[in-house]
């Protein structure tokens, strides 16, 4: 299965009594890389959740393509690569014993792949040691190949700038920027509004489950960002 464009029509997610998401209506093409904004408690996590198929709206309309996130086969979830606050990685392996544990997930079969995303992690040199002596940082930075190693058509990101240096969050930038560039949908929540600026190529502002504000990305994130949040 594969896919060039998701949309979201009318989307709405209620937890008891409380509502997460309200009538959310969005759509991302290949090549965006689209910033989810806002305050905390806004919806982005459970947004992504949505997207990522873990989470089923209350309402509203899910398509892939031109499938319905009910519509789709098992295999949709092989088009999609999540990061969340989760890393979901095992402390007691190697960051090479991750990597290939989730690739034999995949079906994928090749040391080459686990080789290239160390090094795309810039933890090359560091593939044979425990992830329990790894800095918040390089565990980030692991666990973003980990969400990559099967190809991803839409890429879902949940802050991927915690514990970065300034170093790793060049990398982190510079990857996004091809993945965009050879076709995927990425869309990432993030807090830092410094970081987004000149990456994001969209911005989506979140409050209260909707989204108030989705225009093309322009210098001065952060100025605009103020004014939304206080005229919404």
């Amino acid at each position: 299965m594969d896919f060039d464009v998701i949309t979201l029509t009318d989307v709405s997610r209620h937890f008891g009594r409380r509502r997460a998401l309200g009538r959310v209506s969005l759509t991302a093409r290949s090549g965006d890389i689209v910033g989810l904004l806002g305050p905390n408690g806004a919806g982005k996590s459970t947004l992504i959740g949505v997207l990522a198929t873990l989470v089923a709206p209350t309402s509203g309309d899910v398509r892939y393509g031109s499938q319905t996130s009910r519509q789709a086969p098992p295999a949709l979830r092989g088009r999609i690569g999540l990061l969340a606050h989760d890393l979901h990685l095992y402390p007691e392996l190697s960051a090479r014993q991750n990597l290939a544990f989730f690739a034999q997930l995949y079906g994928i079969d090749g040391r080459e792949i686990v080789d290239a995303a160390l090094a795309s992690a810039g933890l090359a040199d560091r593939g044979d040691d425990a992830v329990s002596g790894f800095s918040r940082g390089m565990r980030q930075r692991l666990a973003l190949e980990r969400a990559l190693l099967h190809r991803p058509r839409l890429v879902l990101l949940d802050e991927p700038f915690t514990g970065l240096d300034d170093h790793a969050v060049d990398l982190v930038a510079g990857r996004l920027r091809r993945l965009a560039a050879e076709g995927a949908i990425v869309l990432l929540a993030t807090h830092d509004l410094d970081l987004a600026d000149g990456l994001v190529t969209r911005v989506m502002l979140m409050r209260e489950g909707r989204i108030i504000a989705d225009e093309a990305a322009a210098p001065g994130l952060r100025a605009r960002y103020r004014a939304m949040i206080g005229a919404a």
